[in-house]
This record gives structure tokens, sequence and C-alpha cells, in this order.
């Protein structure tokens, strides 16, 4: 296991890189705790696979240096480096079976045929490929043979860490569930180190103690799920996590009132008067339908049934305005009016959420 350092890393595939524009990564300063499990959560093409590559030893960064428990192993080949990774396609040997693929990284290593048999038993039980063992993995389908896969990854004990680049991609739905609960289960029981790429918010956040959000290049945000969901450090964020997404309006922001475009707000401290572009944020869970008259006037497009509660498209002179209805709860009229919890108010410069001078008295 290891703590992982990444020390002013910046990546470009370009030769010879003249702008921020041209990097894949731009520069990154972070440390992944000894056993901690962590996402990389961003939508397509914002550098999450690059990072990871270059945490393996794929790639060799333009800037910077990768450090392993305080060693710098940069340059240092991916054999070196101890560590397992599983890709987001299956990589299996078709010609061997199931059991002598999972055995096949201990079996590289010289461990005892005792140690592998029941090590590979208990991967197998935890993937749930215990009937098919002794079967060839050609012919097998796609999603048994990324089980082999992750089953290969978690088999060695020994690991450094332990990575993963969209591992679930092509397992069904339910599979995934299960998955998940197993690798959250692995990480318990050995304490390794594992970071697990993945666009869809709910298997970072159901995965990951901490997770890493990256947008275009850079990490926006480093915490745990609640506080990513309690306050986004970056519209990104805020918009990324969450279904649906964190509300944002031009303000024009003073001391402790923001102007929405002709509409005043209260906000709960003083924020004095920022400059750049400036926005109201607020989560449609803190959205709240407002009966006296005084709330910010919205037009209702559309009420989706959930469930478990009602998601209330709205809008203010065209810009959405997202509320989440708890059942049991009146639907709201076309025209309505709306007020907001100031306690979970953010505001935003230039899309990064600024902290207030001072609290309002």
């Amino acid at each position: 296991m290891a703590r992982i350092t990444l020390e002013n890393l910046a990546h470009s595939y370009h030769p010879d890189p003249q702008s921020e524009d041209d990097y894949a990564l731009k520069s990154i300063d972070m440390t992944w705790d000894d056993g901690g499990a962590y996402a990389l959560l961003g939508a397509s093409g914002c550098g999450k696979s690059t990072l990871l590559n270059i945490v393996s030893g794929l790639l060799v960064p333009s800037h910077g240096r990768v450090l392993f428990n305080g060693q710098d192993v940069t340059g240092a080949p991916t054999t070196d480096r101890n560590i397992a990774q599983v890709f987001q396609f299956p990589v299996v040997y078709d010609t061997m079976t199931v059991r002598q693929n999972l055995a096949f990284p201990l079996r590289n290593r010289g461990m005892e045929p005792a140690y592998i048999r029941r090590r590979v038993a208990e991967i197998a039980r935890m993937i749930g490929m215990e009937d098919v063992l002794p079967r060839k993995a050609r012919g097998l389908t796609a999603d048994q043979k990324q089980k082999i896969s992750l089953g290969r990854g978690m088999v060695r004990e020994d690991v450094n860490a332990i990575l993963f680049d969209e591992p679930l991609t092509v397992i069904d739905p339910h599979m995934k569930w299960e998955l998940r609960t197993q690798l959250k289960t692995l990480h318990r029981d050995f304490g390794h180190t594992m970071i697990y790429v993945t666009h869809d918010q709910t298997e970072a956040l159901t995965f990951a103690d901490k997770v890493v959000v990256m947008h275009d290049g850079q990490v926006v945000q480093l915490g745990t799920p609640e506080e990513l969901f309690q306050a986004p450090r970056h519209t990104f964020v805020g918009y990324f996590i969450g279904s649906p997404g964190m509300n944002l309006l031009d303000a024009t922001v003073r001391g402790t009132v923001a102007d929405l475009g002709g509409h005043s707000v209260a906000l709960r401290a003083d924020y004095g008067a920022p400059k750049g572009r400036v926005q109201f944020g607020i989560r449609p869970e803190f959205v709240q339908f407002d009966d006296s008259g005084a709330g910010l006037p919205v037009r209702v497009r559309r009420v989706e049934d959930v469930g478990r509660h009602r998601i209330v498209r709205s809008d203010y002179n065209g810009t959405p305005v997202n509320a989440v209805l708890p059942e049991g709860l009146p639907v709201p009229a076309m025209d309505a009016r709306v007020s907001f919890v100031p306690e979970q108010v953010g505001v935003y410069v230039d899309d990064w959420r600024i902290a207030p001078r001072e609290r309002a008295v």
C-alpha cells in the first residue's frame, strides 16, 4: 500500500506546448493517503484517464513528480510500481480457464499453490464466478470477462495501489451495484489504496471516501461526497454532482443582498461587492415554493415524478430554476414563486465559490 503524492504535475500531448490550452492536465498538487479509497470524477475528456496512467507509469508527465511513500517514481516503469490496474474493457487470456486467469498474477510472483487456490476461491466467490472456474475464458460474455479483469486486479494482497479505469462500463446495472459493494468490502478488509476513474457520479459517490472532481484538465475539488454536495467549490461541481444539479443565476451582489435581474434576495452574510461574473448558486433540494407572494417569480414548465419526490422544472427570465418537491406537497401553479434556504446559498465569481467577509449582524 502506498501514499501517493503528485507534485506540480502537468501533462501535454503536444511536443511543444505553448499555452495552458495545450495541456491535457494542468498543474496538480495532491496527496492520496495510504489506504484511502478515491474516485476521479468528471466528464469525458477532462483528464481522468491521463492522470491515472501517469500514476500507473503508462505515461511520463511533461512536468512534475509522482511519489510513492516519498520515493520518486516519475520515471519508473509500471512493473516497478507494484500496482494493479483494471481497464475499461476486459483484458483476459482467452486460452486460459477462469481459474488460470485469476491465478496468473500470483503464479507470476511464485506464490505457494495452497495460497493461490485459497485466494482464487475467495475472489471467484466475490465476483460470482465460482461455477465457471474450469471454463475457458473464450466464449464468455463481455461482462463475465470484465469480472475476470476485476478479479485479477484484486487477487494480489501486496500491491501499493489498485487503479480502476471505468471498470464497470460493460457490466449490467444490477451487477454494477453488487461489484461496487464488493470493492468497498475489499477495501475495508485489506486497506488497499484504491483510485477509481468514472464519469458516473453514483459510482463515484458510493465507492469513494473522497472524490476528486476534474474539469478541463484541472482538479476543481477534492472532498467527501457530503462536502461536494453541501459546498461545491466550483460551479462545475455544483452542476455535475446532484440530480438535477445546482441552480445558477447571474447576480449582482452588494453586501448581504443579491440582485437576480431585478429581484432582490437576502444573503446570510456579507459578500462585499465582488467583480467578474457573479452567480447565485442553490441546490434544487433547498428551493421552496412560497405562498407569501414575496419569492422569486418563476414559470413552471413541467413536473417529473421520480417516485420518492417530484422534480419541478421552471425558469426565471429564461434561466432554469429546478426544485425538488417532496411527496405529499401540492404541485405549484404555472406561475409560482420560490424562496431559498439562506444557509444553503453559495456565491460564485468566475465559477469559483467565494467566502463571505463576515456574518450579517
